[in-house]
């Protein structure tokens, strides 16, 4: 019996999106408290951080 496989499912960013995660990035929370919050996967949320320039550095 073939395993079934789940059908990817992918979101456009909307912009509240991404001020949300610039807001949360500002405030150094981490990636998977953004991811979380938004409903991303973690590689998703650091990818589209690496493309906007947005540093996801929870370091002071």
């Amino acid at each position: 019996m073939a395993k079934k496989t789940k059908k990817v499912v992918r979101r456009a960013w909307t912009k509240a999106d991404v001020k949300q995660m610039k807001t949360m990035a500002k405030a150094k929370t981490g990636v998977t408290k953004i991811a979380k919050s938004l409903k991303r996967t973690p590689g998703a949320t650091t990818a589209m951080a690496a493309k906007l320039g947005v540093s996801l550095s929870t370091r002071a």
